[in-house]
């Protein structure tokens, strides 16, 4: 039966994979602003458009589940995630790469909404944090080389293909193809579907609840944090340092190795740490991380706080989603889809950060993100161990 488990789990681990993607709006944000000369709050609008979605599909997400089942769910996002991959391919018009942007955070938004609530059908109780930590880690991994593809194109296979710093797409792809067949292929135990059904409004009530409440609104402060580190920790090195944006993208992959290795270790901590302590721990070096690049000027100084900010908020996400779920068990779905709701967060915050960073430079798109640091240390008294 162990074993059964453990094989069931590695498409659903491939289907973190390609939850993963939606981070690459983040490079890929910085290039089209090269490419196309945008400012920073125009910039920024790429990213906040895709986390724009989660706001709008992912309460009905929840209510989808309860009528198709997980997996099918789980499905379509793979459905709606393929075609956002391949229309750069076809063009990098700003409309094009906004329409694609809008898929992806479509297609990511149901994803983040019924993967995690698939991955409880196979996994309960105790291990259930620590599972979806670690499927943390594998999405950790597609968000570490985005960048990593992104600058190999731009530098080494523009005379050979012309693709540029696209070809990240175009693998991606071919990976999200590769995850939907295997799923397609899985069989998973669910509970019956349109055995429970709930309504918009229900599902909102659940916000009455205080635990959820408060759960919603640390993932809105920890997925603006995330997103806002993302797209501006290039931005904080070529101000600050004076290099170049192919220079300065290994920032968001140094953040992202981070956020990968702070993930694998979680996924064994976590199980014999308290989760409450641990959360703390983590907020602890998100907020030294954020004074360091409100404050840092040298090389080192700015990559050790990138990399405590990665450690700091690598395991924030699973950590709340979990104490959500746990406390209205018998609303799983409707829980998941109000949790990934608060995924706007990647809207709210790059869309006031491009705002300060403009008028006072990358310091006020920091300063944005510290709100959130705090916000996050408020939520770790009040979480249960």
């Amino acid at each position: 039966m162990k074993t059964s488990k453990t094989l069931t789990l590695v498409p659903l681990m491939l289907c973190f994979f390609v939850m993963g993607f939606v981070d690459l709006v983040g490079i890929a944000s910085n290039y089209v602003k090269e490419d196309m000369q945008l400012s920073d709050t125009m910039a920024n609008l790429m990213p906040s458009l895709v986390f724009f979605w989660f706001f709008v599909c992912s309460v009905p997400t929840g209510m989808l589940m309860n009528r198709i089942g997980r997996k099918r769910t789980v499905l379509l996002s793979l459905g709606l995630t393929l075609p956002a991959l391949a229309l750069p391919l076809i063009s990098a018009s700003f409309p094009v790469m906004l329409l694609s942007f809008s898929l992806l955070g479509i297609g990511n938004a149901v994803i983040q909404t019924s993967l995690n609530p698939l991955v409880s059908a196979v996994t309960q109780g105790k291990n259930l944090a620590a599972t979806l930590t670690f499927g943390q880690f594998v999405k950790a991994i597609a968000s570490f080389i985005a960048p990593y593809l992104a600058m190999w194109g731009a530098t080494k296979l523009i005379p050979d293909f012309g693709l540029d710093w696209r070809i990240l797409f175009l693998i991606f792809l071919i990976i999200g193809v590769i995850s939907t067949l295997w799923l397609v292929m899985t069989h998973i135990e669910e509970e019956p579907v349109g055995q429970q059904t709930s309504t918009f409004g229900q599902c909102l009530h659940l916000l009455s609840v205080p635990v959820v409440l408060l759960s919603f609104l640390a993932i809105v402060s920890h997925v603006g944090i995330d997103v806002g580190i993302n797209a501006t920790t290039p931005k904080i090195l070529i101000e600050r340092l004076g290099i170049t944006l192919n220079e300065a993208a290994f920032a968001v992959s140094l953040y992202f190795i981070s956020r990968t290795a702070g993930c694998l270790l979680g996924s064994f901590l976590l199980r014999i740490v308290s989760g409450r302590s641990f959360f703390a721990a983590s907020i602890t070096l998100l907020a030294f991380g954020t004074v360091g690049l409100a404050f840092g000027t040298t090389v080192p100084v700015l990559y050790a706080s990138i990399i405590l900010a990665g450690l700091g908020n690598s395991n924030v996400f699973p950590l709340i989603f979990s104490q959500a779920m746990m406390a209205v068990p018998q609303k799983q779905n409707e829980v998941s889809g109000l949790m990934i709701m608060g995924l706007i967060g990647g809207t709210i915050f790059p869309f006031f950060m491009g705002m300060a960073s403009d008028a006072l430079g990358q310091i006020g798109a920091v300063g944005i993100m510290a709100l959130g640091v705090v916000y996050l240390l408020f939520y770790a008294c009040k979480m249960k161990k």
